[in-house]
């Protein structure tokens, strides 16, 4: 079965990677760059692809984000859900595709799964043609967003849909949520979809931020903890070269 490379040493030099069909939940604190941890992961290598759906940042942000991380422009497509309402007249590509508002989920499915499509053409095409299935990560940035707008119950049917989906493809999801903003019940319903989730913890000492994550459910374990920086556009963890 195929492997993800994350670009997160911790996962990929002890554990090979994370495994196709896999749903990751970054469980994070306000503050912690779970965005970043988020598109290092899902940014895809030669020869994949990445869909991230944003409710949280503008279409061209999250394109420049990947490409920072040497992704290739054919390679990320993005539905947007936020751009369109101050931008109405705004036009889909084959690689980028426009929503009114995350409230739209039907919308959101639709161009999501038309996106699917074309990039499974385009490794039909490929030549040489590349693996079938073909290697695809999925971002959701941010489920929080989604919870806000549309509650637990709808946001959970919609999850369900993409997450089982992700597994058929054998792609790699990776999905952002705000510790802080939810309770208990809405936290347990979310991870109920998911194959592992990062937990992510941030303190303030003496007005230095650390911040620190372990991955739950990666191969049945619990890995320690790792702190983890942001500096400068670029993600660091400490201990790994």
């Amino acid at each position: 079965m195929y492997s993800y490379a994350t670009g997160i040493p911790l996962i990929d030099e002890e554990f090979g990677g994370l495994r196709a069909a896999s749903n990751v939940l970054i469980l994070a604190p306000p503050l912690a760059y779970a965005e970043r941890l988020a598109y290092r992961m899902a940014c895809p290598n030669a020869g994949e692809w990445v869909i991230t759906i944003s409710t949280d940042e503008r279409a061209s942000d999250v394109a420049g984000a990947f490409r920072g991380l040497g992704a290739g422009r054919n390679q990320v497509g993005i539905v947007d859900a936020i751009t369109k309402s101050a931008v109405p007249t705004l036009r889909d590509t084959p690689m980028a595709k426009f929503v009114s508002s995350p409230v739209d989920l039907t919308s959101i499915g639709i161009k999501f799964s038309r996106m699917t499509e074309h990039i499974w053409r385009e490794a039909v095409m490929a030549d040489p043609p590349g693996p079938i299935p073909p290697p695809l990560r999925f971002c959701v940035n941010s489920v929080s967003t989604l919870l806000m707008y549309t509650g637990l119950e709808v946001t959970f049917r919609f999850l369900h849909v993409i997450t089982n989906r992700v597994k058929k493809l054998e792609g790699l999801g990776i999905y952002v949520l705000n510790s802080a903003s939810f309770d208990e019940r809405t936290l347990a319903a979310m991870k109920q979809l998911m194959n592992m989730v990062i937990e992510v913890r941030s303190s303030d000492r003496e007005g230095l931020v650390e911040r620190d994550l372990r991955i739950i459910g990666i191969r049945g374990r619990t890995t320690p903890r790792i702190r983890y920086f942001y500096d400068d556009g670029r993600l660091t963890f400490e201990g790994w070269r």
